[in-house]
């Protein structure tokens, strides 16, 4: 069950995988933007799984966030999600991104529910058609 301001946070840790030169998003040694996304999506995600049945899953449909502070390789970080509102086929999540200074991310993310199995035949397919 999921209710309207539950909450998940989920940590990590910043490796040089992690940083803009390496993923091709810029040229420093500093966390990536689709790094933090990726960590705050996961979040919302993990916590969107309480919402759905055992045939569904959740995909991301929008994100929007504001990257406000850089963070070098090795520093621990979080992601936080809480739950703003649900229809019960959308959710639609606060995302917030820390490292131990404070805040570098902040945002919104809206996941809907789907069939796992339906959804993942429509995506292989998609190129199938003669």
């Amino acid at each position: 069950m999921l209710n309207i301001g539950d909450s998940l946070e989920i940590k990590d840790t910043v490796t040089p995988e992690m940083l803009a030169v390496y993923m091709g998003s810029g040229d420093l040694e500093v966390l990536a933007t689709p790094a933090v996304v990726a960590l705050m999506e996961n979040a919302a995600s993990t916590l969107a799984k309480k919402g759905v049945g055992d045939d569904f899953t959740t995909v991301g449909t929008m994100i929007n966030i504001e990257h406000v502070s850089p963070t070098p390789v090795a520093a621990e970080i979080r992601a936080k999600a809480v739950l703003k509102e649900s229809d019960g086929r959308f959710f639609k999540f606060e995302i917030e991104a820390y490292d131990e200074k404070g805040l570098i991310a902040k945002g919104e993310h809206t996941r809907v529910s789907v069939n796992s199995k339906k959804f993942q035949k429509k995506a292989d397919e998609k190129f199938s058609e003669v």
